[in-house]
């Protein structure tokens, strides 16, 4: 299965509120974006989602500072931190 990334470069709430719009479960939510199955993605661009390349979209969240790799949007509750899983 193919993913895309569902993100906003205006803010995380707009992120929430769009996802939420569209039915977008919040256990898809990862740090700065949602996880969407490439089953939905026509679904989520008809919704008004635009399509940005891969660099263009990093670019975008760096410049709007809403790029997160770890600790910031947890700290805000928005999901539990994931358990690593031991090394066998």
């Amino acid at each position: 299965m193919l993913w895309s990334h569902l993100v906003s470069d205006s803010s995380i709430d707009e992120l929430h509120a769009f996802a939420a719009a569209a039915g977008v479960p919040a256990r898809a939510f990862d740090l700065d974006h949602y996880d969407i199955p490439d089953k939905r993605y026509d679904e989520l661009i008809a919704a008004g989602a635009l399509p940005v390349p891969g660099k263009e979209l990093v670019s975008r969240l760096i410049a709007s500072a809403l790029r997160s790799r770890r600790a910031p949007i947890r700290a805000a509750g928005r999901r539990p931190p994931r358990r690593a899983r031991p090394r066998r």
